[in-house]
């Protein structure tokens, strides 16, 4: 049950908040949205919410690349082994991977532009939008978070940042996610090896394929969390302001502006 409901009396809203998380549009910077698809395919969608996109792209993303060995290649470049990096990739699988990887960048791009168009539309409309709903199984309402304890948080574990600002669909399937690669990589294993001291077995303990997915994952993990808790926190305050100045502020109330 939600304390006011979307209707067709406005074109645009700006947020809605929902058993599953509050979903918002907000101005974004179209170069950043792409870099993280660069970074990660799906990651730059998830970003601005397109949830279905962006696990297409995402699971698209570890298939193929598990497929085509591109990670390995990628260890093998890094040390400087160029030859064996290009005898390891299966360019079948590779060919399949470009042209869905630069979709990715240009239709993240796209839709950023497209929807920094469609807030600066919405925020004129200026429509009211739910900030609170109740069920059986949850209850979500806009409230202040602290976008450090977003970072703390994922740091410990990627989805718990997304978690703490209640946003389920993303936290459950990054959380998902990362208890694959964990278990995949044998990350845990060498760590608890390290702690032992027994540097060799860790490193061969350590699968470095599924290893390599770590960085993008914990990269993104931190980033969402941290800048969706400042956008819900601006919401609150427009929320916020908007009731009071709706119930409370009397309508021949008018403030001048400065003569210049």
């Amino acid at each position: 049950m939600n304390n006011y409901m979307n209707d067709n009396t406005a074109r645009r809203y700006i947020a809605h908040v929902s058993l599953f998380g509050t979903t918002q549009i907000h101005l974004r910077n179209p170069y950043i949205i792409a870099w993280w698809s660069a970074a990660f395919p799906g990651f730059g969608h998830l970003l601005l919410s397109k949830y279905l996109r962006g696990f297409v792209l995402f699971i698209w993303e570890v298939v193929i690349n598990l497929n085509s060995n591109l990670n390995v290649a990628m260890i093998h470049s890094f040390q400087g082994d160029i030859g064996m990096a290009k005898e390891v990739l299966h360019t079948r699988w590779l060919l399949i991977y470009i042209p869905v990887y630069i979709f990715a960048i240009w239709d993240s791009y796209r839709t950023t532009v497209d929807l920094n168009k469609i807030y600066v539309l919405a925020e004129r409309e200026n429509h009211t939008f739910n900030s609170f709903s109740i069920g059986a199984m949850e209850i979500n309402y806009l409230d202040k978070r602290n976008p450090i304890l977003s970072i703390v948080w994922s740091l410990f574990m990627p989805g718990l940042g997304q978690l703490y600002i209640h946003r389920i669909i993303g936290a459950f399937f990054i959380v998902i996610w990362t208890v694959i690669f964990f278990y995949y990589s044998h990350l845990l294993e060498a760590i608890s090896l390290l702690f032992l001291s027994d540097i060799q077995k860790a490193t061969k303990t350590l699968d470095s394929e599924w290893f390599l997915f770590f960085p993008s994952l914990y990269g993104f993990a931190i980033y969402d969390a941290y800048i969706n808790t400042v956008e819900n926190n601006k919401l609150v305050e427009r929320e916020q302001k908007n009731f009071l100045k709706k119930t409370y502020q009397n309508p021949d109330f008018y403030i001048e502006k400065e003569k210049r």
